[in-house]
């Protein structure tokens, strides 16, 4: 058996570079995504030293898309975008119009065909979804306005360039016949309409089996592995259901990988275990998201960046300047406060996966050049790396904004969340989580009358939990830790399930305190040693407690 595959290449070599250029990325506060895109470059043809496959690395994109897609899905909420319907829907539509317009001009400027210009410019109209989310939790702003509407906004945007993957080969032969000198025969516009017909039908037929079938089997799947008790088997399920769905609407429906995917996570998310299976998978998500931006990566050609400068600058100037302009135009007009405006802006100031599948898709298609592919690549590489700069320039902007209106005695719109402060509870519990293991010890907490300091992810839960006077701050328990005020706590409780971010927080929790009592749940044997390697007292595992109480119970 030989020791190297081009398969096992390809994974661990790609692997290995998006660790180190994503770690470089995530130093320089820059997005990993930019790191995973520069290890394809590295990876690909056009530079020196190790070559990747790059048949294999498309094909493990494809699972990366269908994951992406699925996990899109799962989040979709109809409820949090009906709640911004009224500037999501059309603040969306009219900026990817504007964008779209913009490309088109850039293509024409650049002597493409029009067919190719609508491509690029709706590759340059959609933001990424990993970006937008990723800023919005950094500055706590999902729960706001600003955040319902800038992923509401998303949510449009998604489902346009859905449709558009879509809808694109149906429409081809329409491209194909504007770009053509010869006028277009009856039996050419028959076969057009007939083509756009099918699809249509198709797509149709595969939504209403959606909805009326598999709104009823899937759910039902899932819960059957849930009611099986082993983790492996739910595992499997989730999986089963994005990538067989995803398969079978391909094969059976000739619609794309990403609708299929996009509809099976959308109609998961409305199981009471979606959460759970969201969490089970991302770990695979992420990983073959990360083969599939290195995918990209491979495409793209640096030299571009001195064969074609004034190119790259235009499409960045359109993805940075022209999309932001349109977005802040459009909110401003529906009334809304300048700094939503602002955020909005910048969220939407950047393009990713989408732009890559639509380029990809048109570049395969022979409607848009691959130097149109190589510019949406500069783009999204030069637009991911600016984003955290602009969203600076806007904290910034938003301080001394806020001193203005309050000096001139305006009712600004609610801030941020203010600057979290040092705890001044004594001889307290500090709980890390609130959920199904975390709230029946606050709630024991609470009849005994030992004072909590709470830190959960879910900003809904923090801020109930502040309703009723408990001390919670909503986030990553890691980050949040210095506040709780370790040296004079009673104990720390550790209620999360994620062993290896519970041993990150008893590990600097034991620097804080080495003589702080800590008591952590655990799973496994194995993550028992790992818990009380890192300095815990006392592991409660789960299996071990049911194991003592029943044997207690023996007559």
């Amino acid at each position: 058996m030989p020791h190297e595959t081009p398969l096992i290449a390809t994974i661990v070599v790609g692997l290995s570079l998006a660790f180190l250029f994503g770690a470089i990325a995530q130093r320089l506060r820059a997005s990993p995504l930019v790191g995973y895109l520069l290890a394809g470059v590295v990876l690909g043809p056009r530079t020196p030293g190790f070559v990747a496959d790059q048949t294999i690395a498309s094909e493990l994109a494809e699972v990366g898309i269908i994951l992406l897609m699925f996990g899109v899905g799962l989040h979709f909420s109809l409820k949090d975008l009906w709640s911004v319907r009224k500037i999501a829907i059309p603040g969306a539509v009219v900026q990817i119009i504007v964008a779209t317009l913009l490309g088109l001009g850039l293509s024409l400027h650049l002597g493409w065909q029009p067919g190719a210009g609508i491509v690029m410019g709706l590759a340059l109209s959609v933001a990424s979804t990993v970006v937008l989310l990723r800023a919005m939790q950094a500055r706590r702003l999902l729960n706001t306005d600003r955040g319902r509407i800038a992923v509401g906004w998303l949510i449009v945007e998604d489902i346009v360039m859905v449709l558009t993957l879509v809808l694109l080969p149906a429409l081809l032969p329409l491209f194909n016949s504007a770009t053509a000198d010869q006028p277009v025969s009856d039996a050419e516009n028959f076969n057009l309409l007939k083509t756009f017909a099918v699809t249509v039908f198709q797509i149709v037929a595969f939504v209403v089996l959606m909805l009326v079938a598999g709104r009823r089997i899937i759910p039902w799947i899932l819960h059957y592995a849930a009611h099986t008790g082993s983790r492996e088997l739910f595992r499997l399920a989730v999986l089963a259901i994005a990538l067989g769905t995803a398969f079978g609407a391909a094969k059976l429906f000739g619609v794309s990988f990403a609708l299929g995917a996009f509809f099976a996570g959308m109609i998961l998310s409305e199981s009471t275990l979606s959460q759970q299976a969201a969490s089970e998978t991302l770990p695979l998500r992420d990983a073959f998201a990360v083969l599939f931006f290195i995918s990209v990566g491979m495409l793209f050609d640096p030299a571009i960046l001195l064969r074609d400068p004034l190119a790259v600058v235009a499409t960045l100037t359109i993805v940075i300047v022209g999309k932001s302009v349109a977005a802040y135009g459009i909110v401003r007009a529906f009334g809304y406060h300048p700094t939503t405006a602002l955020t909005i802006s910048v969220s939407l100031a950047q393009i990713g996966e989408f732009s890559f599948i639509l380029a990809g898709m048109g570049v395969t298609l022979g409607v848009l050049p691959e130097l149109g592919r190589e510019l949406v690549l500069a783009g999204a590489i030069g637009s991911i790396m600016l984003n955290p700069l602009l969203f600076f320039a806007l904290d910034r902007y938003e301080q001394k904004l806020e001193k203005r209106e309050a000096a001139a005695n305006a009712v600004p719109e609610p801030a941020p969340p203010v600057k979290i402060e040092k705890t001044k509870l004594q001889d307290h519990a500090v709980l890390i989580g609130y959920g199904r293991v975390g709230r029946p010890i606050g709630e024991t907490l609470k009849q005994r009358n030992i004072p909590m300091y709470v830190i959960d992810e879910n900003d809904d839960v923090v801020n109930k939990l502040k309703e009723k006077k408990v001390e919670a701050v909503a986030g990553n328990a890691v980050a949040l830790l210095k506040f709780a005020n370790l040296p004079q706590a009673k104990c720390l409780l550790v209620a999360i399930p994620d062993s290896f971010e519970a041993g990150q927080i008893v590990s600097q929790a034991r620097a804080a305190n080495p003589e702080l009592p800590i008591i952590v749940r655990g799973h496994s044997d194995a993550e028992v040693t790992h818990l009380k390697a890192c300095g815990t007292n006392i592991v409660i595992q789960g299996s071990q407690e049911i194991a003592d109480a029943m044997a207690a119970r023996v007559p």
